[in-house]
Protein backbone atom coordinates (compact mmCIF):
# COMPACT_ATOMS: atom_id res chain seq x y z
CA UNK A 1 0.00 0.00 0.00
CA UNK A 2 1.28 3.51 -1.10
CA UNK A 3 0.14 6.92 0.06
CA UNK A 4 2.80 8.79 -0.98
CA UNK A 5 2.35 12.36 -2.11
CA UNK A 6 4.00 14.98 -3.61
CA UNK A 7 7.39 15.54 -3.21
CA UNK A 8 7.68 12.07 -1.74
CA UNK A 9 6.50 12.85 1.71
CA UNK A 10 3.94 10.47 1.71
CA UNK A 11 4.48 7.23 3.86
CA UNK A 12 4.78 3.90 1.86
CA UNK A 13 5.35 0.09 2.90
CA UNK A 14 8.95 -1.21 2.00
CA UNK A 15 9.74 -4.78 1.36
CA UNK A 16 9.67 -6.10 4.96
CA UNK A 17 5.77 -4.75 5.30
CA UNK A 18 6.86 -1.93 7.73
CA UNK A 19 5.25 1.60 6.66
CA UNK A 20 8.28 4.56 5.70
CA UNK A 21 7.96 7.96 6.03
CA UNK A 22 10.92 9.75 3.80
CA UNK A 23 13.08 6.70 4.02
CA UNK A 24 12.60 5.99 7.24
CA UNK A 25 10.90 3.33 8.87
CA UNK A 26 7.80 3.81 11.55
CA UNK A 27 9.86 2.16 14.13
CA UNK A 28 13.08 4.13 13.72
CA UNK A 29 11.27 7.50 13.32
CA UNK A 30 8.89 6.25 16.47
CA UNK A 31 11.97 5.59 18.28
CA UNK A 32 14.21 8.87 17.38
CA UNK A 33 10.88 11.27 18.42
CA UNK A 34 11.10 9.33 22.04
CA UNK A 35 14.50 9.73 22.62
CA UNK A 36 14.96 13.19 21.22
CA UNK A 37 11.86 14.42 23.23
CA UNK A 38 12.91 12.99 26.02
CA UNK A 39 16.75 14.47 25.41
CA UNK A 40 15.39 17.86 24.93
CA UNK A 41 12.75 18.07 27.86
CA UNK A 42 14.93 16.73 30.10
CA UNK A 43 17.64 19.30 29.28
CA UNK A 44 14.87 21.74 29.14
CA UNK A 45 14.38 21.39 33.58
CA UNK A 46 17.63 23.21 34.10
CA UNK A 47 16.72 26.38 32.38
CA UNK A 48 15.01 28.62 34.78
CA UNK A 49 11.25 29.74 34.56
CA UNK A 50 10.79 33.01 32.95
CA UNK A 51 8.42 35.39 31.04
CA UNK A 52 8.37 34.59 27.34
CA UNK A 53 10.20 36.83 25.27
CA UNK A 54 9.24 37.84 21.19
CA UNK A 55 12.85 36.12 20.28
CA UNK A 56 11.75 32.66 22.09
CA UNK A 57 9.35 31.98 19.64
CA UNK A 58 12.27 31.76 16.54
CA UNK A 59 14.43 30.04 18.64
CA UNK A 60 15.82 26.63 17.43
CA UNK A 61 18.21 23.96 19.73
CA UNK A 62 19.76 21.02 17.62
CA UNK A 63 21.63 17.80 19.16
CA UNK A 64 23.09 15.11 17.42
CA UNK A 65 22.54 11.56 18.65
CA UNK A 66 24.57 8.89 16.94
CA UNK A 67 23.70 4.95 17.46
CA UNK A 68 27.08 4.55 19.49
CA UNK A 69 26.00 6.64 21.88
CA UNK A 70 27.92 10.04 22.88
CA UNK A 71 28.46 12.40 26.48
CA UNK A 72 24.96 13.99 26.44
CA UNK A 73 23.16 11.29 24.67
CA UNK A 74 22.25 7.55 24.83
CA UNK A 75 23.07 4.50 23.16
CA UNK A 76 20.18 3.10 20.62
CA UNK A 77 20.18 0.86 17.92
CA UNK A 78 18.46 3.62 15.12
CA UNK A 79 20.41 5.15 12.41
CA UNK A 80 22.11 8.34 13.23
CA UNK A 81 19.73 11.25 13.13
CA UNK A 82 19.94 15.08 14.52
CA UNK A 83 17.25 16.32 16.45
CA UNK A 84 15.40 19.68 16.31
CA UNK A 85 13.25 21.43 18.70
CA UNK A 86 12.06 24.40 17.99
CA UNK A 87 10.64 28.08 20.14
CA UNK A 88 11.52 25.00 23.65
CA UNK A 89 10.53 27.86 25.74
CA UNK A 90 7.55 29.09 24.30
CA UNK A 91 5.84 25.39 24.18
CA UNK A 92 7.18 25.09 27.51
CA UNK A 93 4.52 27.84 28.99
CA UNK A 94 2.18 26.43 26.73
CA UNK A 95 2.59 22.66 28.08
CA UNK A 96 2.06 24.69 31.50
CA UNK A 97 -0.59 26.69 30.47
CA UNK A 98 -2.57 23.17 29.96
CA UNK A 99 -1.80 21.88 33.27
CA UNK A 100 0.79 19.41 31.96
CA UNK A 101 3.88 18.87 34.01
CA UNK A 102 7.45 17.70 32.32
CA UNK A 103 7.83 14.18 34.08
CA UNK A 104 4.15 13.49 33.02
CA UNK A 105 5.14 14.56 29.60
CA UNK A 106 8.13 12.62 29.42
CA UNK A 107 6.37 9.57 30.63
CA UNK A 108 3.28 9.62 28.63
CA UNK A 109 5.65 9.89 25.13
CA UNK A 110 8.02 7.88 26.27
CA UNK A 111 7.00 4.98 28.53
CA UNK A 112 5.19 2.98 26.24
CA UNK A 113 5.88 2.57 22.13
CA UNK A 114 3.85 5.26 19.83
CA UNK A 115 0.81 3.89 18.63
CA UNK A 116 0.68 4.18 14.61
CA UNK A 117 -2.99 5.47 13.40
CA UNK A 118 -4.35 5.32 9.95
CA UNK A 119 -4.87 8.12 8.33
CA UNK A 120 -8.09 8.90 6.21
CA UNK A 121 -6.70 12.59 4.70
CA UNK A 122 -4.97 13.18 1.14
CA UNK A 123 -2.09 14.50 3.51
CA UNK A 124 0.38 11.56 3.81
CA UNK A 125 0.85 12.70 7.44
CA UNK A 126 1.65 9.85 9.42
CA UNK A 127 -0.16 10.26 13.42
CA UNK A 128 1.50 8.37 16.50
CA UNK A 129 -0.73 8.40 19.31
CA UNK A 130 0.63 7.72 23.48
CA UNK A 131 -0.67 4.75 25.51
CA UNK A 132 -2.12 6.93 27.57
CA UNK A 133 -4.22 8.28 25.11
CA UNK A 134 -3.17 12.05 25.92
CA UNK A 135 -1.05 13.13 22.81
CA UNK A 136 -1.10 12.99 19.28
CA UNK A 137 2.27 13.15 17.10
CA UNK A 138 1.95 13.90 13.67
CA UNK A 139 4.60 14.74 10.65
CA UNK A 140 3.80 17.70 8.67
CA UNK A 141 5.42 19.13 5.73
CA UNK A 142 8.04 22.18 5.84
CA UNK A 143 5.30 25.19 4.85
CA UNK A 144 3.10 23.41 7.86
CA UNK A 145 6.04 23.96 9.82
CA UNK A 146 7.53 27.18 9.28
CA UNK A 147 3.74 28.54 8.96
CA UNK A 148 3.18 27.24 12.62
CA UNK A 149 6.35 28.72 14.11
CA UNK A 150 5.13 32.69 12.49
CA UNK A 151 2.01 31.46 13.87
CA UNK A 152 3.58 31.58 17.47
CA UNK A 153 3.25 34.79 18.96
CA UNK A 154 -0.76 35.02 17.68
CA UNK A 155 -1.14 31.76 19.35
CA UNK A 156 0.20 32.69 22.25
CA UNK A 157 -2.03 35.45 22.93
CA UNK A 158 -5.10 33.58 21.77
CA UNK A 159 -4.72 31.19 24.42
CA UNK A 160 -3.56 33.43 27.17
CA UNK A 161 -7.01 35.17 26.28
CA UNK A 162 -9.13 31.91 26.07
CA UNK A 163 -7.86 28.54 27.19
CA UNK A 164 -10.72 26.91 26.41
CA UNK A 165 -10.79 26.43 22.33
CA UNK A 166 -11.27 23.77 19.99
CA UNK A 167 -8.24 24.76 18.34
CA UNK A 168 -5.58 22.51 18.33
CA UNK A 169 -3.27 22.88 21.43
CA UNK A 170 0.21 22.30 19.79
CA UNK A 171 3.11 21.05 22.81
CA UNK A 172 5.70 21.05 20.76
CA UNK A 173 7.12 21.05 16.92
CA UNK A 174 10.35 18.77 16.37
CA UNK A 175 12.08 18.08 13.01
CA UNK A 176 14.37 14.47 13.03
CA UNK A 177 17.12 14.36 10.38
CA UNK A 178 17.71 11.41 9.18
CA UNK A 179 19.64 9.72 6.09
CA UNK A 180 19.40 13.39 4.54
CA UNK A 181 15.93 14.01 4.74
CA UNK A 182 14.23 16.40 7.38
CA UNK A 183 10.77 14.81 9.31
CA UNK A 184 8.97 17.55 11.02
CA UNK A 185 6.81 16.59 13.98
CA UNK A 186 3.98 18.48 16.02
CA UNK A 187 2.51 17.27 19.45
CA UNK A 188 -1.07 17.84 19.90
CA UNK A 189 -4.07 17.30 21.93
CA UNK A 190 -5.94 14.11 21.42
CA UNK A 191 -9.58 14.79 20.19
CA UNK A 192 -10.82 10.97 20.07
CA UNK A 193 -9.76 9.23 22.96
CA UNK A 194 -9.30 5.37 22.40
CA UNK A 195 -11.36 4.62 25.84
CA UNK A 196 -14.91 5.50 24.20
CA UNK A 197 -16.12 3.63 20.86
CA UNK A 198 -16.96 6.10 18.11
CA UNK A 199 -19.55 4.52 16.95
CA UNK A 200 -19.50 7.43 13.64
CA UNK A 201 -16.40 9.61 12.94
CA UNK A 202 -16.80 12.36 10.69
CA UNK A 203 -14.31 14.97 8.96
CA UNK A 204 -16.46 18.24 8.22
CA UNK A 205 -15.67 21.28 6.45
CA UNK A 206 -18.94 22.80 5.70
CA UNK A 207 -18.31 22.14 1.78
CA UNK A 208 -20.41 20.10 -0.41
CA UNK A 209 -17.75 19.61 -3.56
CA UNK A 210 -15.73 15.48 -3.25
CA UNK A 211 -17.09 15.91 0.38
CA UNK A 212 -17.80 11.93 0.56
CA UNK A 213 -16.27 9.50 1.98
CA UNK A 214 -14.59 7.19 -0.78
CA UNK A 215 -15.53 3.76 -0.91
CA UNK A 216 -11.90 2.62 0.53
CA UNK A 217 -12.74 4.48 3.56
CA UNK A 218 -15.98 2.79 3.74
CA UNK A 219 -14.68 -0.32 3.90
CA UNK A 220 -12.56 0.56 7.18
CA UNK A 221 -13.63 -1.01 10.46
CA UNK A 222 -14.19 2.54 11.92
CA UNK A 223 -14.35 4.83 9.11
CA UNK A 224 -14.10 8.74 8.60
CA UNK A 225 -17.29 10.16 6.75
CA UNK A 226 -17.48 13.37 5.23
CA UNK A 227 -19.86 16.58 5.21
CA UNK A 228 -22.07 15.02 2.31
CA UNK A 229 -22.18 11.60 4.36
CA UNK A 230 -23.55 13.14 7.68
CA UNK A 231 -26.18 14.75 5.90
CA UNK A 232 -27.46 11.31 4.51
CA UNK A 233 -26.66 9.95 7.93
CA UNK A 234 -28.35 12.07 10.37
CA UNK A 235 -30.43 14.61 10.85
CA UNK A 236 -28.57 16.72 13.31
CA UNK A 237 -27.35 16.29 16.80
CA UNK A 238 -29.70 18.32 19.49
CA UNK A 239 -28.23 19.95 22.58
CA UNK A 240 -29.49 21.84 25.31
CA UNK A 241 -30.15 25.23 25.29
CA UNK A 242 -26.90 25.93 27.33
CA UNK A 243 -24.76 23.61 26.04
CA UNK A 244 -25.66 24.96 22.16
CA UNK A 245 -25.07 28.28 23.03
CA UNK A 246 -21.55 27.62 24.56
CA UNK A 247 -20.83 25.15 21.66
CA UNK A 248 -21.60 27.68 18.75
CA UNK A 249 -20.37 30.89 20.90
CA UNK A 250 -16.72 28.51 20.97
CA UNK A 251 -16.68 27.94 17.24
CA UNK A 252 -17.50 31.68 16.70
CA UNK A 253 -14.72 33.00 18.37
CA UNK A 254 -12.17 30.05 16.97
CA UNK A 255 -13.29 30.77 13.47
CA UNK A 256 -12.57 34.70 14.07
CA UNK A 257 -9.03 33.84 14.91
CA UNK A 258 -8.38 31.37 11.82
CA UNK A 259 -9.21 34.36 9.96
CA UNK A 260 -7.29 37.24 11.36
CA UNK A 261 -4.40 34.69 10.48
CA UNK A 262 -6.10 34.19 6.95
CA UNK A 263 -6.16 30.40 7.34
CA UNK A 264 -8.81 28.25 5.64
CA UNK A 265 -9.29 24.26 4.38
CA UNK A 266 -9.60 23.14 8.23
CA UNK A 267 -12.17 20.67 9.52
CA UNK A 268 -14.13 19.93 12.62
CA UNK A 269 -12.85 16.06 13.28
CA UNK A 270 -16.19 14.51 14.84
CA UNK A 271 -17.03 11.19 17.07
CA UNK A 272 -20.00 9.74 17.93
CA UNK A 273 -20.35 7.34 20.72
CA UNK A 274 -23.80 6.38 21.09
CA UNK A 275 -24.76 5.56 24.26
CA UNK A 276 -27.52 3.30 23.99
CA UNK A 277 -26.12 1.11 21.48
CA UNK A 278 -23.05 0.71 23.67
CA UNK A 279 -25.30 -0.37 26.63
CA UNK A 280 -27.17 -2.41 24.23
CA UNK A 281 -23.88 -4.16 23.37
CA UNK A 282 -22.17 -4.31 26.20
CA UNK A 283 -19.42 -2.17 25.14
CA UNK A 284 -19.49 1.26 26.92
CA UNK A 285 -15.65 1.21 26.84
CA UNK A 286 -13.05 -0.56 25.91
CA UNK A 287 -10.39 -1.80 28.21
CA UNK A 288 -7.17 -0.44 28.64
CA UNK A 289 -4.15 -2.96 27.66
CA UNK A 290 -3.09 -3.70 30.77
CA UNK A 291 -6.95 -4.35 31.80
CA UNK A 292 -7.48 -1.73 34.02
CA UNK A 293 -10.83 0.66 33.51
CA UNK A 294 -9.88 3.76 31.09
CA UNK A 295 -9.60 6.70 32.92
CA UNK A 296 -10.16 10.43 31.30
CA UNK A 297 -7.64 12.40 30.02
CA UNK A 298 -5.60 14.06 32.18
CA UNK A 299 -4.45 17.49 30.49
CA UNK A 300 -6.51 20.05 31.55
CA UNK A 301 -8.98 21.80 28.59
CA UNK A 302 -8.04 19.07 26.60
CA UNK A 303 -11.81 16.97 26.47
CA UNK A 304 -14.67 18.53 24.51
CA UNK A 305 -16.67 19.31 27.29
CA UNK A 306 -13.89 21.61 28.83
CA UNK A 307 -13.07 23.18 25.64
CA UNK A 308 -16.60 24.77 25.72
CA UNK A 309 -17.60 25.57 29.15
CA UNK A 310 -16.86 27.79 31.95
CA UNK A 311 -14.47 31.82 31.35
CA UNK A 312 -11.21 29.32 31.32
CA UNK A 313 -10.13 30.80 34.62
CA UNK A 314 -11.36 27.74 36.48
CA UNK A 315 -8.42 24.99 36.67
CA UNK A 316 -10.94 21.64 38.13
CA UNK A 317 -11.48 18.57 35.55
CA UNK A 318 -15.37 18.40 34.17
CA UNK A 319 -14.20 15.10 32.96
CA UNK A 320 -16.62 12.31 34.63
CA UNK A 321 -16.42 8.60 34.24
CA UNK A 322 -19.93 8.64 32.89
CA UNK A 323 -18.92 11.57 30.09
CA UNK A 324 -15.22 10.69 29.60
CA UNK A 325 -15.24 13.85 28.39
CA UNK A 326 -17.87 13.89 25.72
CA UNK A 327 -20.99 16.34 25.22
CA UNK A 328 -24.29 15.16 26.01
CA UNK A 329 -26.83 15.13 23.16
CA UNK A 330 -29.46 13.35 21.23
CA UNK A 331 -30.71 12.45 18.29
CA UNK A 332 -34.56 13.77 16.41
CA UNK A 333 -35.44 10.38 17.46
CA UNK A 334 -34.14 11.03 21.31
CA UNK A 335 -31.35 8.57 21.18
CA UNK A 336 -28.63 9.13 23.76
CA UNK A 337 -25.41 10.55 22.36
CA UNK A 338 -21.81 11.46 23.93
CA UNK A 339 -20.00 14.24 21.24
CA UNK A 340 -16.35 14.31 20.97
CA UNK A 341 -14.61 17.55 18.42
CA UNK A 342 -11.89 19.76 18.02
CA UNK A 343 -10.50 21.65 14.81
CA UNK A 344 -8.50 20.28 12.83
CA UNK A 345 -5.40 20.96 10.20
CA UNK A 346 -5.09 24.65 10.78
CA UNK A 347 -1.85 24.91 9.42
CA UNK A 348 -2.91 25.24 5.55
CA UNK A 349 -2.47 29.44 5.03
CA UNK A 350 -4.32 31.11 2.11
CA UNK A 351 -0.97 31.23 0.17
CA UNK A 352 -0.55 31.44 -3.83
CA UNK A 353 -0.94 28.24 -4.28
CA UNK A 354 -4.24 27.90 -2.60
CA UNK A 355 -5.60 30.73 -4.50
CA UNK A 356 -4.58 29.49 -7.75
CA UNK A 357 -6.05 26.00 -6.62
CA UNK A 358 -9.37 27.70 -5.93
CA UNK A 359 -9.62 29.58 -9.07
CA UNK A 360 -9.40 26.84 -11.33
CA UNK A 361 -11.73 24.87 -9.61
CA UNK A 362 -13.92 27.57 -9.34
CA UNK A 363 -14.19 27.64 -13.13
CA UNK A 364 -14.99 24.14 -13.03
CA UNK A 365 -17.12 23.60 -10.44
CA UNK A 366 -19.49 25.72 -8.24
CA UNK A 367 -16.62 28.31 -6.41
CA UNK A 368 -19.31 28.36 -3.52
CA UNK A 369 -18.73 24.54 -2.87
CA UNK A 370 -15.31 23.86 -2.78
CA UNK A 371 -13.08 23.30 0.22
CA UNK A 372 -10.65 25.62 -1.13
CA UNK A 373 -11.81 29.57 -0.61
CA UNK A 374 -10.79 32.86 0.95
CA UNK A 375 -11.14 32.75 5.08
CA UNK A 376 -13.34 34.98 5.09
CA UNK A 377 -15.83 33.04 3.05
CA UNK A 378 -14.71 29.58 4.48
CA UNK A 379 -15.35 30.73 8.03
CA UNK A 380 -18.49 31.92 7.27
CA UNK A 381 -19.76 29.18 5.37
CA UNK A 382 -18.18 26.68 8.23
CA UNK A 383 -20.25 27.83 11.03
CA UNK A 384 -23.56 28.30 9.21
CA UNK A 385 -23.23 24.48 8.57
CA UNK A 386 -22.16 23.82 11.69
CA UNK A 387 -24.94 26.03 13.49
CA UNK A 388 -28.27 24.77 11.16
CA UNK A 389 -27.25 21.56 9.57
CA UNK A 390 -24.66 19.49 12.31
CA UNK A 391 -25.84 20.94 15.92
CA UNK A 392 -28.95 21.84 16.58
CA UNK A 393 -30.65 23.07 19.93
CA UNK A 394 -33.63 21.27 21.47
CA UNK A 395 -36.94 23.62 21.26
CA UNK A 396 -38.40 23.50 24.65
CA UNK A 397 -42.32 22.50 24.51
CA UNK A 398 -44.04 25.38 25.83
CA UNK A 399 -47.56 24.83 27.00
CA UNK A 400 -50.42 26.42 24.91
CA UNK A 401 -52.59 29.13 26.40
CA UNK A 402 -55.92 27.71 27.15
CA UNK A 403 -58.87 28.61 25.33
CA UNK A 404 -61.21 31.23 26.59
CA UNK A 405 -64.53 29.97 27.71
CA UNK A 406 -67.45 29.63 25.26
CA UNK A 407 -69.76 32.87 25.14
CA UNK A 408 -67.73 34.75 27.93
CA UNK A 409 -65.32 37.39 28.53
CA UNK A 410 -62.75 37.29 31.31
CA UNK A 411 -63.09 40.68 33.99
CA UNK A 412 -60.70 43.78 32.30
CA UNK A 413 -57.82 43.74 34.92
CA UNK A 414 -57.88 47.70 35.00
CA UNK A 415 -58.98 50.35 36.71
CA UNK A 416 -62.31 49.62 35.55
CA UNK A 417 -62.94 46.61 37.45
CA UNK A 418 -62.48 48.56 40.65
CA UNK A 419 -65.12 51.41 39.28
CA UNK A 420 -67.41 48.30 38.53
CA UNK A 421 -66.93 46.63 42.02
CA UNK A 422 -68.19 49.35 44.00
CA UNK A 423 -71.32 49.39 42.08
CA UNK A 424 -74.18 47.93 44.52
CA UNK A 425 -76.77 45.54 42.62
CA UNK A 426 -79.27 48.00 42.80
CA UNK A 427 -77.30 50.42 40.43
CA UNK A 428 -77.02 46.96 38.00
CA UNK A 429 -80.79 46.86 38.07
CA UNK A 430 -81.38 49.86 37.27
CA UNK A 431 -78.97 49.99 34.18
CA UNK A 432 -80.52 46.62 33.06
CA UNK A 433 -83.81 48.36 33.12
CA UNK A 434 -82.68 51.49 31.09
CA UNK A 435 -81.05 49.00 28.56
CA UNK A 436 -83.86 46.87 28.13
CA UNK A 437 -85.75 49.88 26.51
CA UNK A 438 -83.59 50.12 24.24
CA UNK A 439 -84.39 46.93 21.85
CA UNK A 440 -86.04 48.66 18.90
CA UNK A 441 -83.77 50.60 16.55
CA UNK A 442 -84.13 53.44 13.74
CA UNK A 443 -82.24 54.25 10.91
CA UNK A 444 -81.62 58.36 10.07
CA UNK A 445 -80.09 59.55 6.68
CA UNK A 446 -79.05 56.67 5.81
CA UNK A 447 -76.73 56.58 9.09
CA UNK A 448 -77.23 52.98 11.04
CA UNK A 449 -77.75 53.71 14.76
CA UNK A 450 -77.39 50.74 16.66
CA UNK A 451 -79.57 49.61 19.26
CA UNK A 452 -77.63 48.79 22.73
CA UNK A 453 -79.06 45.35 23.51
CA UNK A 454 -78.70 44.61 20.19
CA UNK A 455 -74.94 45.69 19.96
CA UNK A 456 -74.34 44.09 23.54
CA UNK A 457 -75.20 40.51 22.10
CA UNK A 458 -72.93 41.41 18.94
CA UNK A 459 -69.98 42.69 20.63
CA UNK A 460 -70.10 40.26 23.16
CA UNK A 461 -72.23 37.29 24.89
CA UNK A 462 -72.41 39.29 28.08
CA UNK A 463 -74.39 42.34 28.73
CA UNK A 464 -72.51 45.39 28.73
CA UNK A 465 -73.70 48.40 30.80
CA UNK A 466 -72.90 52.23 30.76
CA UNK A 467 -71.64 53.36 34.47
CA UNK A 468 -73.27 54.88 36.73
CA UNK A 469 -70.43 57.78 37.21
CA UNK A 470 -70.84 57.85 33.64
CA UNK A 471 -74.21 58.23 32.96
CA UNK A 472 -74.49 60.95 36.35
CA UNK A 473 -71.74 63.35 34.71
CA UNK A 474 -73.66 63.92 32.15
CA UNK A 475 -77.53 63.90 33.09
CA UNK A 476 -78.97 64.91 29.92
CA UNK A 477 -77.40 62.07 27.95
CA UNK A 478 -79.00 59.78 30.80
CA UNK A 479 -82.17 61.52 29.99
CA UNK A 480 -82.15 61.73 26.14
CA UNK A 481 -81.15 57.99 26.61
CA UNK A 482 -84.12 56.97 28.30
CA UNK A 483 -86.87 58.79 25.78
CA UNK A 484 -84.98 57.76 22.16
CA UNK A 485 -83.40 54.22 23.08
CA UNK A 486 -80.34 54.88 20.92
CA UNK A 487 -76.93 56.22 21.68
CA UNK A 488 -73.93 56.08 20.00
CA UNK A 489 -70.42 54.98 20.59
CA UNK A 490 -68.66 58.18 20.38
CA UNK A 491 -69.39 59.57 23.66
CA UNK A 492 -70.27 56.67 25.82
CA UNK A 493 -68.04 54.55 27.89
CA UNK A 494 -68.64 50.83 27.88
CA UNK A 495 -67.82 48.97 30.86
CA UNK A 496 -67.51 45.27 31.55
CA UNK A 497 -69.49 43.85 35.08
CA UNK A 498 -66.62 42.00 37.23
CA UNK A 499 -68.85 39.09 36.74
CA UNK A 500 -68.76 36.63 33.51
CA UNK A 501 -72.34 36.53 32.47
CA UNK A 502 -73.14 34.55 29.73
CA UNK A 503 -76.38 34.26 27.38
CA UNK A 504 -77.62 30.61 26.95
CA UNK A 505 -80.35 31.87 24.42
CA UNK A 506 -77.33 32.61 21.70
CA UNK A 507 -76.00 29.85 19.35
CA UNK A 508 -73.46 32.14 18.65
CA UNK A 509 -70.48 31.50 20.17
CA UNK A 510 -68.13 34.64 19.05
CA UNK A 511 -66.04 36.60 21.58
CA UNK A 512 -64.98 39.95 21.11
CA UNK A 513 -62.90 42.18 23.70
CA UNK A 514 -63.84 46.03 23.88
CA UNK A 515 -61.18 48.05 25.38
CA UNK A 516 -62.64 51.79 25.46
Amino acid sequence: MSTATENGVGGSRGTSGEKTYKKTTSSALKGAIQLGIGYTVGNLTSKPDRDVLMQDFYVVESVFLPSEGSNLTPAHHYPDFRFKTYAPLAFRYFRELFGIKPDDYLYSICKEPLIELSNPGASGSLFYLTSDDEFIVKTVQHKEAEFLQKLLPGYYMNLNQNPRTLLPKFYGLYCVQSGGMNIRLVVMNNVLPRSVKMHYKYDLKGSTYKRRANRKEREKACPTYKDLDFQDMHDGLYFDTETYNALMKTLQRDCRVLESFKIMDYSLLLGVHVLDQSVKDGDVAEACGDGRRPVGQKVLYSTAMESIQGDGKAGESLTTDDTMGGIPAKTHRDERLLIFLGIIDILQSYRFIKKLEHSWKALVYDGDSVSVHRPSFYANRFLKFMSSTVFRKIQTIRPSPSKRTRNSIPALKSSSQEILSSHSDDGIEERKDRLSGTRSLASLDGRAFYEAGSMATTISSSSLYTTQQCLEANPKQRDELATSSTFTLEDSAICLTPEQITLDDRDDGSVLDVYL
